[in-house]
């Protein structure tokens, strides 16, 4: 269900949506599924709307945290998923990469024809310094993560220096996210987001993939924490049935 317009900023505040806190967690622990048929439920796997020039896949509901992620949250806390950056991201290194060898390339085989031995070697080293330096970045972009739970979103940053930012979703004033013409055909945009303090350690992600479901993941997080418990509950059914099915059969 999309947010409605209020004096909260992008988040509703009145109208059905019950407000963080303990009341909200304390919703998420008994969910009365008896409540929702099958076409409510269905209902809960929203999906993109807009252009689809570009590539699409819906984001998948991710049981458990990655190494890497799983270190920075603490037991009570409940994993939403992880995302690593859009792979446009790197549009720019791969592009200095075939720059580069296009360029030392040519000069290589310049030399060679001069006979110019000793500044073969230097073009040579050159270029394994640059596709170094680039191969670190893409690394780099590896391991960024941008992470959603039951109580923050986070970002961690880095390979070997590592940069965690985090803000609790209680303190979440205004978020939007924002699309390029480009932004819309490749499915990437960035993301605002504002507190009520001044100081934030978090304030914009950039070239997040499926902006849209990503947004709409958040805000379900936040102001409707009983539809995501009841789509992970329809979830898990619907693994346990097909394995049940699987073990009917293989007997």
């Amino acid at each position: 269900m999309p947010p409605r317009e209020s004096g909260r900023g992008d988040f509703p505040d009145e109208g059905g949506y019950p407000p963080r806190g303990d009341g909200a967690d304390a919703a998420t622990q008994e969910i009365p599924l008896e409540r929702l048929d099958e076409d409510e439920v269905a209902g809960l796997y929203y999906d993109s709307p807009g252009l689809r020039i570009g590539p699409h896949q819906p984001l998948a509901i991710e049981e458990e945290p990655s190494a890497l992620v799983s270190r920075y949250l603490f037991p009570t806390e409940k994993f939403r998923g992880e995302w690593r950056k859009h792979w446009s991201y790197l549009a720019d290194q791969f592009t200095y990469a075939a720059l580069a060898t296009f360029i030392f390339g040519w000069l290589w085989g310049f030399l060679v024809k001069h006979r110019a031995g000793l500044a073969t070697s230097v073009v040579i080293v050159i270029w394994l310094l640059v596709m170094s330096v680039i191969s670190w970045r893409v690394a780099d972009w590896y391991y960024d993560r941008f992470i959603l739970t039951n109580k923050r979103i986070m970002e961690v940053k880095g390979m070997v220096s590592r940069t965690v930012a985090m803000m609790p979703l209680l303190r979440v004033t205004d978020m939007k996210y924002e699309q390029t013409a480009m932004g819309r055909l490749l499915n990437y945009g960035n993301f605002v987001v504002e507190s009520a303090g001044q100081d934030q350690a978090l304030r914009e992600v950039k070239r997040l993939p499926n902006p849209n479901e990503l947004y709409l993941r958040i805000v379900e997080e936040m102001y409707e924490p009983e539809a995501v418990e009841a789509k992970l509950a329809a979830r898990s059914a619907d693994i346990s049935a097909s394995a049940d099915d699987g073990g009917g059969d293989g007997s």
